[in-house]
């Protein structure tokens, strides 16, 4: 699974908090979208290692640990904070 994968990736960054929510079911019919879902997410993830960065640093932070995953699905929502 997606979701599962993404944990791991993320473990890299020692979050303090991590939810990932697969948000999928609510875009049915729209684009992107696919039978089985994992299309579209939402991580909320706290880390002190995004102390001091700003906005545009934190989801670059992220979207390299998370790597290949990201082409794979159609949206992804970050909610980042330090703590």
């Amino acid at each position: 699974m997606i979701a599962d994968e993404m944990r791991e990736r993320l473990a890299e960054l020692q979050p303090l908090r991590l939810e990932i929510i697969d948000e999928s079911e609510g875009h049915r019919g729209h684009g992107g979208w696919r039978e089985g879902g994992e299309t579209h997410f939402r991580i909320r993830m706290a880390s002190r290692q995004f102390a001091g960065l700003t906005h545009v640093a934190r989801h670059r932070l992220v979207h390299r640990a998370l790597g290949d995953i990201v082409p794979r699905i159609h949206a992804l929502a970050l909610e980042l904070a330090e703590n």
